[in-house]
């Protein structure tokens, strides 16, 4: 059952990572409705819930025009950075930043961010962790969280990825498995949500 102890982390549900935005992942809309089913049974057994973002400056090194490998995307203060309107987060969600400094890449959630901190702070002991993209920041911030020693599920329901390489969300899913995440849906622990 759910409970105090968990954590679900949405990872950057933005208005860029959308199908208008300037770097849209494949049917990224489909996480939302999930999602949001998510948050309504965490919410209701009153665990924490943490949204991440990527918040960059206009110079940020990820860019191309940089030397990364993306283009211009979530820009801080932008539309393009904003959570999707339909994604219902409650006013208590803490938001984490990252990526925030011209010369810092931050993939992972835990990167540069005090989102260690907090989850020690209220006790957590399990994180469920789903979002955008499943082969890039879902992927780090898993790995980062079994790192950290919390028992972690990916919500494979919850999640898509941008594939930029052949089978990379395939490995991403399998090198997650590999270092002990369960990959989960709505159906495999629904009981534990009424």
């Amino acid at each position: 059952m759910i409970n105090k102890k968990d954590a679900l982390v949405v990872v950057d549900v933005q208005n860029d990572f959308l199908s208008d935005g300037s770097l849209p992942v494949p049917n990224g809309e489909a996480v939302i409705p999930v999602l949001n089913y998510y948050i309504k049974a965490f919410k209701k057994r009153q665990a924490k819930i943490f949204a991440t973002r990527d918040w960059h400056p206009l110079n940020h090194m990820s860019f191309r025009e940089f030397g990364g490998m993306w283009p211009p995307h979530c820009i801080r203060d932008t539309k393009g950075a904003k959570f999707h309107s339909n994604l219902v987060l409650p006013k208590n969600s803490i938001i984490i930043s990252k990526a925030t400094e011209p010369d810092q890449e931050a993939y992972s959630g835990f990167e540069g961010t005090n989102l260690l901190k907090k989850l020690e702070k209220f006790k957590v002991i399990r994180l469920f962790i789903g979002g955008l993209a499943t082969d890039y920041c879902v992927k780090n911030t898993v790995l980062d969280a079994l790192k950290c020693g919390f028992r972690t599920f990916f919500l494979w329901d919850g999640s898509r990825g941008i594939n930029a390489n052949a089978c990379d969300i395939e490995k991403s899913i399998e090198l997650m498995e590999e270092y002990g995440a369960k990959k989960v849906i709505l159906s495999n622990f629904y009981f534990w949500m009424v």
